[in-house]
């Protein structure tokens, strides 16, 4: 049985996150959601999936909710990767299960998804603007020839989760992974992944405007 954890950050995402949770534990037995003040009862729809459920009291970001699942997966002793996935139905479990499998074989410390690798992820051109911008600005300051450093979907090694202390608690909290990934030079890989944009998904904030506030926050952060 796999080892492998999967991150889930979670607010208000209760019309959703069931069905996520159903279709990761087919191949993923092991989930956690950790809580960001959901007013929605994720917390009930998630655990009735059969995700450990973390809760934060009040709303504090994404970037403390991935600290927050990270630090929990790490307690497990036969840990041998961690996968982050979104809660809102945008990521593939065939794409986390890929990654994950190139932790798990040694090729790779970290393996970071990446929606320029192929065709498959649908965006329109102001966006893919915006996020080959953000990559071009990840590459200058780290180094790291990154093609997608806003992606949220990635795989972790044991070694590599330990070395993350996230600090920027809103949309930042990416670029911030990536200068820490810089430091610690751990083997790593790009993975092409298929991100699924639907109406829910944009609501919930992956519409041009928070590609834009995620710049705002790496320049004025």
């Amino acid at each position: 049985m796999s080892r492998t954890w999967i991150v889930i950050p979670m607010y208000n995402e209760a019309s959703v996150v069931g069905t996520v949770i159903e279709g990761l534990r087919e191949v993923f037995p092991f989930v956690v959601c950790v809580d960001d003040g959901s007013t929605d009862g994720s917390q009930e729809a998630a655990r009735a999936a059969g995700a450990v459920v973390v809760q934060h009291p009040v709303n504090l970001g994404q970037g403390a909710s991935l600290q927050t699942g990270i630090e929990y997966a790490l307690n497990d002793p036969e840990l041998d990767c961690i996968v982050t996935f979104d809660a809102d139905g945008q990521h593939r479990v065939v794409d986390a299960q890929a990654m994950a499998e190139r932790i798990k074989s040694g090729e790779a410390e970290i393996v970071l998804g990446s929606r320029f690798l192929d065709k498959r992820t649908k965006l329109s051109p102001a966006k893919r603007l915006v996020l080959r911008t953000a990559a071009v600005q990840s590459r200058m300051a780290t180094g790291l020839a990154l093609t997608d450093a806003h992606n949220g979907l990635r795989a972790l090694s044991p070694k590599v989760a330990r070395g993350i202390h996230l600090t920027q608690n809103r949309m930042a909290h990416a670029s911030e992974l990536v200068h820490q990934i810089a430091e610690m030079k751990p083997k790593w890989v790009e993975q092409p992944v298929e991100i699924i944009y639907t109406d829910y998904s944009k609501a919930k904030g992956q519409s041009l405007l928070n590609s834009v506030n995620i710049i705002a926050d790496l320049l004025f952060r």
